[in-house]
């Protein structure tokens, strides 16, 4: 039998994923139980839990790349159907190109940190560890042309590296505005959100001189950070959850709760939906949407109700602990995440409460099925869930119990997660389902990290120019009252979360947004949660919301379709923002009570 090498690259490739997942769940428990039996740990293991966060991240996003899964800012809904081959070859071409260079400017930072001689830890030198990077970009490039319509065409994007290297600096501000008007046209038909931000960055930087090493030295300096690493672990246990049935236990015990209330059901559809939004939006849409759609249906809900409903609640907990976008808000704001969670619990219980109210009203206007509560039912629903509903006292003691780091909570939750889907409800099998759940998890992880990387390279390079220097300058200059600067706030984020995915919004506009908020006084904890619950919101915000288009996808609805359904919702959380924005004492008021 004769093994293909694409057949073999892709096994390498999962078997490194799943190991590089597992590792960073063993070892931060190898740490918690060293301390509490005070015997020694593994030498170096925070550092290495680090560096596998840089090999979640790019070997994930080699993986998406090899399945066409990496986030684009545009879905191509608004071109005919016949131009979307050329559409797609022309995006895939820009971005094989943006992925070469940033290959290239890699390895030029994983040879240089070779000749400087550094240990990772445990004699390892730090360049082997780094040295994933440029593989992974240049995994990335192969693919993209892989999956283009038109190959050879595509592949054209690969020389624009070698061309480049033959001019050592780039100076002419015209190439530069020629290259970024080039990517911004890619980003509008479908050029991934990682290259979209990388080619910037890349462009701008060398626009000035500066070598484009710049570029993978910042994503190193991020991905590799102490705190990152709570993501793909808090990640990963929701999807050992979902795979193990967490959601269907945790349905059944809202629904015996509520289901006897006028509009019972949409308000564990709210309820639910929350519980399961950490790791970011969309993932209830895609996960729960199949199973809450026939319900609500059957239930005597309309059909477009029904699905604004579920579209919204597609990220109503991402104010809630763990949720990924507040911890990578306090990462990067440096404000006590947990502050932020403690200001967002209010914040958040308020807006499912306006969604859910919206659905009462709706379950009396079409009065909608009801179910006859039971108190057998809600009694053996709540045993059998039980070990799930204890896990956010689970996850609550390791953010704020004192007991280890952000990264130990997310590796306890996993642990967790994994002896009570396997174990106890044997729902979730080791061999069977552990390794697959493993590869989704960092092909998503690694999707959402890669953006975070190369993002924070554009933001260096904004801070560079001074950009927040003068946008403060300028804010001064014309805006006077804090009402005015604070609605305005809200207008700019809505426009942003509407193209622009949490993660990447936050590397972005944190550096600016907080100086501008220290100006007029808003409170840091305050301004974190304006600015999740504006990018919440903005997911619902036309014309390419992530809700949006994942819920057309998930559903098989025309855009203009979701648009419409969504609206009133739209509007409601809407209200729900402003009056977070404008009563502080939502926000402010737990935290002070607390003495924090």
């Amino acid at each position: 039998m004769t093994l293909r090498p694409s057949w073999v690259l892709e096994k390498t490739e999962n078997a490194v994923a799943i190991a590089a997942i597992s590792l960073m769940t063993f070892l931060p428990l190898t740490e918690i139980a060293s301390r509490q039996f005070r015997v020694f740990g593994i030498p170096g293991s925070a550092v290495f839990v680090q560096h596998l966060t840089l090999w979640v991240a790019l070997l994930g996003a080699a993986i998406a790349a090899r399945s066409d899964r990496l986030l684009a800012m545009s879905a191509n809904t608004f071109l005919p159907e016949s131009w979307l081959p050329n559409a797609r070859t022309f995006a895939a071409a820009v971005a094989a190109a943006v992925s070469l260079c940033l290959a290239w400017a890699s390895l030029d930072f994983v040879l240089a940190e070779r000749g400087g001689g550094a240990i990772l830890a445990a004699g390892i030198p730090k360049w082997v560890a780094q040295g994933i990077m440029p593989v992974g970009f240049l995994l990335i490039a192969l693919r993209l042309v892989w999956h283009a319509p038109a190959r050879v065409l595509a592949a054209v994007g690969l020389l624009v590296p070698v061309a480049l290297g033959f001019i050592p600096h780039l100076t002419s501000s015209s190439i530069v505005i020629c290259g970024s008007v080039v990517i911004l046209a890619a980003a509008a038909l479908g050029l991934p959100i990682f290259a979209t931000l990388g080619g910037l960055a890349l462009l701008l930087f060398w626009g000035d001189g500066i070598p484009a090493a710049s570029v993978p030295v910042a994503t190193y300096g991020l991905v590799a950070s102490p705190v990152l690493p709570s993501l793909p672990l808090f990640t990963f246990a929701g999807y050992l959850l979902v795979e193990g049935g967490a959601n269907r236990r945790l349905l059944r015990v809202y629904n015996a709760l509520f289901g006897w209330m006028p509009g019972g059901l949409t308000v564990t559809t709210a309820v639910v939906c929350a519980i399961f939004t950490w790791a970011g939006s969309g993932v209830t849409i895609m996960s729960l949407g199949g199973l809450l759609l026939p319900m609500l249906i059957k239930a005597r809900y309309p059909e477009k109700f029904s699905i604004g409903l579920i579209n919204a609640s597609g990220s109503l907990g991402l104010l809630f602990p763990p949720s990924l976008p507040i911890i990578l808000y306090g990462i990067y704001a440096q404000v006590s995440i947990p502050s932020l969670f403690v200001g967002g619990f209010l914040p958040g219980l308020l807006l499912v409460a306006l969604v859910s109210a919206w659905g009462i009203r709706q379950g009396v206007r079409c009065k909608a099925t009801r179910t006859s509560f039971s108190a057998r039912e809600a009694r053996l629903s709540l045993w059998e869930a039980k070990w799930e509903l204890a896990l956010p006292v689970i996850v609550l003691i390791g953010l704020f119990g004192g007991f280890g780091t952000l990264v130990e909570a997310g590796a306890l939750t996993v642990a967790y997660a994994l002896v009570v889907e396997c174990f106890i409800y044997r729902d979730f099998s080791l061999r069977k389902d552990y390794g697959r759940t493993a590869i989704e998890c960092v092909t998503v992880t690694g999707g959402v990290l890669l953006i975070i990387g190369v993002a924070v390279g554009l933001t260096n390079y904004l801070v560079d120019a001074q950009i927040p220097t003068l946008l403060i300058a300028w804010v001064h200059a014309h805006i006077h009252s804090k009402l005015t600067f604070l609605l305005l706030l809200n207008l700019f984020l809505l426009v942003k979360g509407s193209f622009m995915d949490v993660f990447s919004a936050i590397i972005v506009l944190v550096p600016l947004l907080t100086k501008l908020g220290d100006s007029f006084g808003i409170d840091p904890v305050q301004l974190g949660i304006i600015f999740i619950a504006n990018l919440e919101l903005g997911y619902l915000t036309p014309p390419i919301g992530m809700n949006l288009c994942l819920s057309a996808y998930r559903f098989k609805q025309p855009l203009a379709a979701i648009y419409r359904a969504t609206l009133p919702f739209y509007l409601i959380l809407l209200l729900g923002v402003l009056l977070i924005t404008y009563v502080p004492v939502l926000t402010t008021g737990p935290v002070h009570w607390l003495g924090w």
